[in-house]
């Protein structure tokens, strides 16, 4: 298991056909709108690291599917945060919205039968100024390891939910990357369809 981070870069996708609301970001200087209310842990970090990344406000959603529905994205750029405990630790791990964590992969990825998906009430503790279910991806901002799986690294952005239902965020992977130091791994699986 490699903990250095990974950093891949991909050549640069069509822009999309649809135009987004966006705040544009850069460092601490904010334009084209009211004050963001992402949470003071998650805003203060990108800022002190001079990282890029857009606000995309949105009618509030409470999945990350019906958000990059919403925003008229790729289901693939919008990624979901899945807390796990592993024995007595809490890590985050974060995948493409569409897919579902597969805890038999993670369980043989930690070599420990101990692995389950942490409560509401856990990730309220973890996360004391993001509404539940809206974590951003930056776990390392909370004391929390993070586990990206492999399918997101090839993508040139990532967008993610911004510690709130009705604001996500996306920046370029690589800068993502950079802040958090992912261990990549695969663990996720495709939902089965339903007729």
């Amino acid at each position: 298991m490699s903990i250095i981070p990974t950093i891949v870069f991909s050549s640069l996708r069509s822009s999309c056909p649809y135009h987004l609301p966006t705040i544009s970001v850069w460092g601490s200087t904010a334009t084209g709108g009211t004050p963001m209310p992402i949470p003071r842990t998650l805003k203060s970090r990108l800022d002190r690291e001079h990282v890029h990344y857009d606000v995309l406000p949105h009618s509030q959603t409470f999945r990350a599917v019906a958000v990059a529905q919403t925003l008229h994205l790729p289901m693939q750029e919008m990624a979901k945060v899945v807390i796990v405990k592993v024995k007595e630790q809490f890590v985050t791990t974060v995948l493409p919205a569409t897919a579902k964590v597969d805890v038999h992969r993670l369980r043989k990825l930690f070599g420990t039968h101990r692995v389950r998906l942490a409560t509401e009430e856990e990730i309220a503790r973890l996360f004391p100024d993001c509404e539940v279910g809206a974590m951003p991806p930056l776990g390392t901002l909370y004391g929390l390891p993070v586990y990206v799986d492999r399918s997101l690294t090839g993508d040139e952005e990532i967008v993610f939910e911004g510690g709130t239902h009705s604001e996500a965020i996306r920046m370029r992977y690589w800068d993502f990357a950079a802040l958090v130091f992912p261990v990549v791994a695969e663990f996720h699986r495709q939902p089965t369809a339903t007729c």
